[in-house]
């Protein structure tokens, strides 16, 4: 039976751990630290992966031998890149505008194989997923924004929780719009010649 690497998660997103652990991984979890304000880009698809690379690099300067995955999650609507609400206002504002609408939520991934303290591969990637939003009754919204669910995450919805009901349909993955694409997680690792299976909990 072959050695399970060390899957080290670089970020603090619930919402990703779980995702995860579903699939049958166990990482531990590393918070980058990385200042996401300072990372700007001109297209929110570029965005996302140059954060999930800020992330995953942060984190493997203080490895020595492990996987790393750093993500990281951006609403596009109409043009503008939307991440988590500043306060109950603006998520409410956002809902407003989005109601009866539809975005897009990119969502950047980089795997980095740190091998002896040095990243030997890496591999960076996004996945975009069209949302089409419901539209909420003034009195559905003020309740969902009361739960505080919606400023805690990128777009201020989820579909994995209490936001679900708000959300028609999807055109993509899933699990890219809960936080992380497990999908694109599976390819990433084939491509640093890595079996997602062998990453399983035994």
């Amino acid at each position: 039976m072959s050695r399970v690497r060390r899957l080290v998660l670089a970020s603090q997103s619930p919402a990703r751990l779980q995702l995860m652990r579903q699939a049958g991984l166990n990482p531990e979890v590393v918070v980058s630290g990385v200042d996401e304000s300072a990372v700007t880009a001109p297209r929110v698809a570029e965005l996302v992966a140059l954060l999930a690379s800020a992330k995953a690099a942060a984190v493997a300067r203080g490895l020595d031998d492990a996987l790393v995955v750093g993500a990281d999650s951006v609403l596009e609507f109409r043009g503008q890149a939307l991440g988590k609400p500043i306060d109950a206002a603006d998520a409410k504002l956002r809902w407003q505008r989005m109601a009866g609408r539809s975005g897009v939520l990119h969502t950047g991934q980089a795997v980095f194989d740190v091998r002896g303290g040095t990243v030997s591969q890496r591999d960076v990637g996004v996945s975009s997923t069209v949302v089409h939003f419901a539209t909420p009754t003034p009195a559905e919204l003020d309740a969902y924004v009361a739960t505080g669910e919606p400023l805690a995450v990128a777009g201020a919805f989820t579909l994995d929780g209490l936001g679900a009901p708000f959300v028609r349909r999807i055109e993509g993955d899933p699990s890219a719009v809960i936080g992380l694409s497990l999908p694109l997680l599976r390819t990433q690792l084939a491509a640093l010649d890595i079996s997602l299976t062998e990453l399983w909990r035994r």
